[in-house]
């Protein structure tokens, strides 16, 4: 088969205690997973999970030890961090019942949903969708994927995220409202998951703003620590 231009590079993460890298098809991402966060939101209640995109490469990988740099994005004065949970799928399908959902999944990882919040609010306002709040570029941050079997116990689990040495975020997997195996089920009754799907499954209370200079460290127990500085 011969293309009219160049294929772009394959989006991929590096895989935990390895030199193999995990091939990334889509981004899915879940909205208000956590009770605390919709409640500062403006939200309350167990509303019906609903789903956003990021472009694959919108994936910032950022390999075990090092600090990674994420440019600060042009039409923003109010970017946000989101520390999540990242479900990395290994095996597609629709339909899929949560009972059987973690036999799908190959693995996780920390990541971060960065978010211009300001065009996010003004976006809403509008009605107009908030993709340009959510999709930019380097949006995804994400540290080494583990294999699932490595992964510990990854429904409870803690979730952290401190800026600058102070802490910010601090919850547990399982407050989330949709558990992993739930947020599946509905994730592949909308779209058919295959290999390779990401999906950031939420995040806790106590987000807010980053400035230029600041160094983020955000962690999950058992997948380790995404360290990362905003250039």
């Amino acid at each position: 088969m011969r293309y009219a231009l160049s294929p772009a590079p394959l989006a991929a993460v590096p895989v935990a205690g390895s030199d193999e890298l995990f091939p990334v098809r889509r981004i899915y991402c879940v909205g208000r997973n956590y009770a605390e966060h919709a409640r500062e939101m403006g939200f309350s209640g167990r509303e019906a999970p609903f789903f956003f995109m990021k472009p694959a490469d919108a994936v910032l990988p950022v390999p075990a030890g090092q600090e990674g740099r994420l440019p600060y994005p042009p039409r923003t004065a109010d970017l946000h961090h989101e520390i999540e949970l990242v479900v990395a799928m290994g095996r597609g399908g629709a339909n899929i019942a949560a009972q059987d959902a973690l036999q799908h999944v190959w693995g996780y990882a920390v990541g971060l949903d960065m978010t211009r919040r300001d065009l996010q609010a003004d976006m809403k306002k509008q009605g107009r969708p908030w993709c340009i709040a959510k999709g930019f570029d380097a949006s995804a941050p994400i540290g080494p994927i583990t294999p699932a079997a490595q992964a510990g116990n990854v429904q409870d689990a803690a979730i952290w995220l401190n800026v600058n040495g102070q802490p910010r975020q601090k919850s547990r997997t399982s407050q989330l409202i949709w558990s992993i195996a739930e947020t599946i089920e509905h994730l592949s009754a909308a779209w058919t998951l295959q290999p390779g799907d990401l999906i950031f499954t939420g995040t806790p209370e106590g987000v807010g703003a980053v400035a230029r200079g600041d160094v983020l460290e955000a962690g999950i127990e058992g997948l380790g620590t995404l360290r990362l500085a905003v250039a």
